[in-house]
């Protein structure tokens, strides 16, 4: 799916750039199957942040909002940056985060 929308990674690597705009970039490392599921559950988590506060629910949106940041760090994106982690470090990092998602 193409949002039109142009993307361009800075020459480290580290992070994309959307419309002028950086974004850290999701870990290389990740297994496409890993990463994968973890946006399935970024995208799950994104939504249930929308319905919460629709709902204006602000308990589910708290509980929400953490399985965005969980699912977030677990990629890479937030939290310790990727590049400044061991592969062991990078491999626990979305072990736990698949862990702490999948249950």
């Amino acid at each position: 799916m193409s949002s039109g929308r142009r993307i361009d990674h800075t020459p480290d690597g580290h992070f994309v750039v959307i419309d002028g705009r950086r974004w850290r970039a999701t870990d290389p490392m990740l297994p496409e199957d890993i990463a994968s599921r973890l946006r399935k559950h970024l995208m799950a988590a994104r939504r249930a942040v929308r319905s919460a506060l629709s709902d204006e629910d602000e308990a589910a949106v708290r509980a929400a909002r953490g399985r965005v940041q969980r699912a977030k760090v677990a990629l890479g994106e937030r939290g310790t940056p990727w590049w400044e982690q061991s592969a062991a470090q990078r491999r626990r990092r979305w072990e736990d985060g698949l862990s702490a998602l999948d249950d």
